[in-house]
């Protein structure tokens, strides 16, 4: 696996179980924890970056990847809470813990994607595809409206950050997507993930149209 490059910098770092942050991705927040309340107010008056950690519930370990976010919108609550939306940057590795308290600040370095060496836009089309099809069965199944966006990301590697943010309840899953410095490795997994789903909800719905007749 390779890193991006040899840029390091100190990041205050905000672990969070059962989530993992993509770049390019949302994330709402509710800060109402003392030391993050610190390291909120400490990061807004600097440039508004935190590194965001997933935490794996099973064994309460901290994961070794994670994602800068930026926030871009706050609200100040009258008990000093705090509502914010920050927005997915760039991945990073952290290499070590400088401080713990108040809140943890880790040395990381920035994680990108290799190069490719191929033409990833078959898998990524192919990957849209499912995609489609499992949001089309899902609605069938459940008789509900759901929708994807009108566009979709059309850059491969942005296309896969937006699927493994989308998978929902599987969240070692997506740490492993994220930790991929692969983008082809990244879809293909997704590729695979998606047609195993899509052949469950065929059979489901097929099922469903069968007791309905």
């Amino acid at each position: 696996m390779a890193s991006s490059s040899i840029a390091v910098r100190e990041l205050p770092l905000f672990p969070l179980p059962e989530l993992v942050l993509f770049p390019s991705r949302p994330l709402p927040l509710h800060i109402f924890e003392y030391r993050y309340r610190i390291m909120m107010n400490t990061i807004l008056e600097h440039d508004r970056r935190f590194g965001v950690l997933f935490i794996d519930p099973a064994t309460g370990k901290i994961a070794e990847y994670g994602c800068c976010a930026e926030i871009l919108h706050f609200q100040r609550l009258p008990d000093d809470r705090l509502k914010m939306l920050s927005f997915g940057q760039r991945r990073f590795k952290v290499l070590e813990y400088v401080r713990e308290k108040p809140y943890r600040v880790g040395l990381v370095e920035w994680v990108e994607d290799q190069p490719p060496t191929e033409d990833l836009t078959p898998m990524a089309t192919e990957v849209e595809t499912l995609l489609r099809d499992v949001v089309h069965l899902s609605a069938k199944l459940t008789s509900q409206k759901i929708e994807l966006p009108d566009e979709l990301p059309s850059s491969p590697t942005e296309l896969s950050y937006w699927v493994a943010s989308n998978l929902y309840g599987v969240a070692s899953e997506q740490q492993a997507l994220l930790e991929m410095q692969d983008t082809l490795e990244r879809l293909e997994r997704e590729h695979e993930i998606l047609s195993s789903t899509r052949g469950h909800l065929a059979a489901r719905t097929a099922l469903k149209d069968a007791l309905e007749d």
